[in-house]
């Protein structure tokens, strides 16, 4: 496939973090920024996709000059106009260029959407400076969600892409932590570091419809403790999926691994 055609392709799906499932997108976003900084450095950042800009503005406060690049361009006007002190380029991350190196370079939720993972791989680690460390996330085949489903029978196996993953979000493979480090090291790179983020349940259709209308209230019996301390029990329920994620990476919505050139 060209690489105009390649765009073109990245360009024809709908989805965005901001306008999709945007209860538990923007709560689990939140989550994948929080486990970023606690594995970032340096004072620079190249956020490769930026797709809608909704991460990358959670995560520019952290440094003192931030990069975006997206291949869509409905994607970088919303980026653009949310973020209009960022600096974006539209391009695919295998046709981006710059001389410029960075300290941290993120790799949110897009090596199982491109063609060639290795070679991007490759590509996003040209742009660390000495020292610097690429966050690659990607969705997990095994989380516990797809692990139900199979048992279900809603899914195959949990390396099944469903329709949505197909048509919606443009996934071409899923991801283990095992298939994962392989390819990072098919890449002539050195994981550091492994992990996962948020514990993950149910599937995001039903996790969206949860934090939205879940009884989060005392009253209600829900997730409060009665007669206890006041709360935002909604919040605590996605803090609580966070720090349990950590101690079960293989579990989690999201899979991990910090990056560093040999």
């Amino acid at each position: 496939m060209s690489q105009s055609t390649e765009k073109e392709l990245q360009e024809s799906f709908s989805w965005a973090r901001s306008q999709v499932y945007n209860s538990y997108n923007y709560a689990l976003g939140y989550y994948q920024v929080k486990s970023c900084l606690e594995n970032a450095r340096g004072s620079s950042l190249l956020d490769m996709p930026c797709g809608d800009g909704l991460l990358t503005a959670m995560l520019a406060p952290a440094f003192t000059r931030v990069v975006g690049v997206d291949a869509s361009g409905k994607h970088l006007e919303l980026a653009r106009k949310a973020l209009p002190q960022i600096e974006f380029h539209e391009a695919l991350i295998e046709d981006f260029f710059t001389p410029e190196r960075f300290g941290t370079v993120t790799m949110l939720n897009v090596l199982e959407h491109v063609s060639d993972p290795v070679a991007v791989l490759q590509k996003a680690a040209s742009f660390l400076e000495d020292k610097g460390t690429l966050l690659v996330h990607v969705p997990n085949a095994y989380a516990i969600n797809r692990r139900l489903a199979v048992l279900m029978g809603t899914l195959t196996e949990c390396e099944e892409l469903s329709p949505f993953d197909l048509q919606i979000v443009g996934h071409r493979r899923s991801y283990s932590l095992k298939t994962l480090c392989a390819d990072v090291e098919r890449a002539g790179l050195k994981v550091e570091q492994t992990g996962g983020v948020f514990y993950k349940s149910l599937s995001t259709p039903q996790m969206d419809w949860f934090l939205k209308n879940g009884l989060w209230d005392e009253g209600g019996f829900g997730w409060g403790r009665v007669g206890g301390e006041k709360k935002d029990w909604r919040a605590e329920f996605c803090r609580a999926s966070y720090e349990l994620g950590k101690r079960h990476p293989e579990d989690c919505n999201i899979i991990y691994a910090c990056v560093v050139k040999e």
